[in-house]
């Protein structure tokens, strides 16, 4: 099965050039605040028909400088990957793509220190090698 979280990870880079894209938090994750921060990874999943296709469950951490920045950020990557279903990707053939939740998760990184806004996006997905 494709390496679904960079299937997504490269579809999102060219479809989202202002934000930071990737699969783990950069290390200046902070100072790409007020750009966004998109990380993706695999939340698990199993196979649909065993050997030619796979659900695969996302999870997308988004981070930005503020809750609303943070709210439509996630938006816009929910909708582009939506937009994604029945396409054609380097290594992935995607055939279903829905929004599971988004939910409100503020990270603290201390307790000195103000909640840095952030979205956690679930997206379960249907999808097959290219």
């Amino acid at each position: 099965m494709p390496d679904i979280e960079q299937v997504w990870v490269d579809y999102l880079r060219a479809q989202m050039p202002g934000p930071f894209v990737g699969t783990e938090w950069p290390a200046n994750w902070q100072s790409r605040l007020p750009g966004g921060l998109v990380a993706v990874s695999l939340g698990g999943g199993g196979s649909r028909q065993r050997g030619v296709t796979a659900d695969r469950t996302i999870d997308v951490d988004v981070l930005a400088a503020d809750k609303g920045q943070a709210r439509d950020l996630a938006a816009q990557v929910s909708a582009l990957m939506i937009a994604a279903q029945n396409t054609v990707q380097p290594g992935a053939r995607i055939y279903d793509v829905s929004e599971t939740s988004v939910v409100w998760l503020p990270y603290q990184p201390s307790a000195e220190t103000d909640p840095i806004p952030r979205y956690v996006l679930v997206m379960s997905t249907v999808v097959r090698p290219a």
